[in-house]
């Protein structure tokens, strides 16, 4: 696992300490929660006043990220056909601070483990930690380990991959058309799974 600089999970509804059991297997020392609200009606374990004293008794930190990195924008302009609009939001200036912060935690983080980005969807291509989160990782240089359920820990270019079959296209070996069909298939993942604002959205959300 020494090979990541990142790691990322989602929650869903999987039991307290297989969570946790999953994290020390992947050598995590933190979360990073980038959900907008960290909140869970149905797992009330993964809501932030809860989950940041399980992760301490483990020796684990919890970072909350929600404001900067969250799935969920609370402004107009960064949704398109009212479905959150993942490029436009990392272009902002914000979540590139919050990105900045997360790489200056995770250079601080010493021997306490890797900074896992968690999220509550269970598919990583399902979910903005990957879409969004871990793809401007990825263009910085860094590379990250998706956690998935059953243990394994898929390495974002694998789940690129798997994103290239669900587009249809297995990728070219021209860079540069290889770029675009990658940006094309993120473009059309996240149109099928992004937030889609209520009517008149407040701006509260995930």
């Amino acid at each position: 696992m020494s090979s990541f600089d990142f790691l990322s999970i989602g929650h869903s509804n999987i039991p307290a300490d297989r969570f946790v059991a999953l994290l020390r297997a992947a050598g995590a020392g933190a979360i990073a929660d980038v959900r907008t609200t960290p909140f869970s009606r149905f797992c009330p374990w993964f809501s932030g006043r809860a989950l940041a004293p399980l992760l301490q008794q483990n020796g684990m930190r919890y970072l909350p990220y929600g404001a900067a990195l969250g799935g969920r924008p609370s402004r107009a302009e960064l949704y398109c056909d009212g479905i959150a609009d993942y490029e436009a939001m990392a272009r902002q200036d914000d979540f590139n601070a919050g990105l900045d912060r997360l790489a200056a935690d995770a250079a601080n983080s010493g021997p306490r483990g890797r900074i896992c980005l968690m999220c509550a969807e269970r598919e990583p291509l399902d979910c903005h930690r990957c879409l969004l989160v871990a793809r401007a990782l990825a263009a910085r240089g860094l590379s990250i380990g998706h956690i998935l359920h059953d243990g394994t820990v898929e390495p974002h270019a694998a789940t690129e991959r798997r994103l290239l079959e669900i587009a249809g296209d297995h990728g070219d070996l021209f860079a540069a058309l290889h770029k675009e069909q990658i940006a094309a298939a993120y473009r059309q993942r996240a149109r099928a799974v992004a937030y889609r604002a209520k009517p008149n959205p407040a701006g509260r959300s995930r």
